[in-house]
């Protein structure tokens, strides 16, 4: 199996992900091959305050740390 983490994309009317490369050679996948895909859907801002329900937090703080997080997509 092999691990690929991607971001969804518009493409006309409809919704697609890119396979990198180096990935697709690992897995060794060939045009029009048929795939199972497991997703697993990341969201940031639960990540972020999902574990600080009770405490207090700096605003500001919270979102340059967000930002950061964004910055890498």
């Amino acid at each position: 199996m092999v691990m690929v983490r991607a971001r969804v994309r518009e493409w006309g009317n409809s919704l697609g992900i890119i396979i990198p490369q180096e990935k697709v050679e690992e897995a060794g996948l060939v045009k029009d091959q048929e795939v199972t895909i497991d997703l697993k859907v990341e969201n940031p801002l639960k990540a972020a305050f999902g574990t600080i329900k009770d405490k207090k937090i700096d605003a500001q703080k919270a979102k340059d740390e967000l930002r950061k997080e964004w910055s890498k997509w």
